[in-house]
């Protein structure tokens, strides 16, 4: 094998055996906001109007948001147990070895989860 494959083939296991963590943090934040996302998004592609869309994710928000959050969270664990599993470090050694890769899936989730909330509740001024 020459250098160059050498130098190739240890640059796609290294890319391999990062966590994803944009992919994890984003989809679990996305996840924990979609009681208020998926009114945003329907009254943006003109499914429903602003004013549906505003009820819609009020009523949502008020009544379910902990289950979206709780779901959020599910995804989240789910995505990361996966992502460990298959790497074969579903331990406690294995969670030490990535633990700031981890702590970074939860600040991507969390910064998702705010930035989302931001976005929707300014667009609701304007229902």
């Amino acid at each position: 094998m020459t250098t160059s494959e050498q130098q190739t083939s240890s640059t796609s296991s290294t890319r391999s055996d990062k966590l994803p963590m944009w992919r994890i943090g984003l989809s679990g934040g996305l996840v924990g906001i979609l009681c208020c996302v998926g009114p945003t998004v329907l009254a943006v592609l003109g499914i429903v109007s602003a004013g549906t869309a505003f009820a819609w994710a009020t009523d949502l928000y008020d009544g379910y948001a902990w289950l979206f959050r709780l779901g959020g969270l599910a995804v989240l664990a789910l995505l990361v147990w996966s992502s460990l599993r298959r790497r074969s470090q579903c331990s406690v050694a294995g969670v030490r070895h990535w633990r700031w890769r981890l702590a970074g899936v939860l600040a991507i989730a969390v910064l998702t989860y705010v930035a989302l909330y931001a976005l929707t509740t300014w667009l609701g001024t304007f229902a």
